[in-house]
């Protein structure tokens, strides 16, 4: 690995997302958002349904994450997520669609695991969001 490098894996139970050196890595944390250089000090926490940034030079890339743990080194950083997406792989019509029937669970509010559509819909707006992140060129 270059020097100055951390190296970012990030994996799924479906298999790895991505591989590959990167300068800088922010993602969302349990407790708050959280930035990684090379160097960092080690330690591991839980990631929330959240976005994750990684830097390489001029190039930012943008990934969905769902639940999971980082796992932090001062040469790598590892994440274990329930699901992750890249921005650019995101099926926005089919999270606009999961959007929707969340909403309308919510507005039920009677006979509906409260929790699970809340979810559902927070994982949805997340990922519309992130499929809008584009840097300008």
């Amino acid at each position: 690995m270059a020097e100055g490098k951390l190296l970012l894996e990030i994996v799924t139970p479906y298999g790895l997302v991505t591989s590959e050196e990167v300068d800088e890595v922010t993602a969302a944390g349990s407790e708050g958002e959280f930035g990684v250089l090379p160097g960092h000090v080690p330690y591991v926490t839980t990631l929330k349904i959240g976005m994750l940034i990684c830097k390489k030079g001029n190039e930012t890339k943008f990934f969905f994450v769902n639940w999971g743990y980082a796992e932090v080194g001062a040469e790598k950083v590892l994440i274990l997520a329930d699901s992750a997406e890249r921005s650019d792989g995101i099926d926005v019509e089919r999270a606009k669609e999961a959007m929707k029937r969340a909403e309308e669970r919510l507005k039920k509010a009677e006979d509906i695991d409260f929790h699970r559509a809340e979810t559902s819909l927070e994982r949805a707006a997340t990922r519309i969001q992130i499929s809008q992140m584009r840097i300008p060129k």
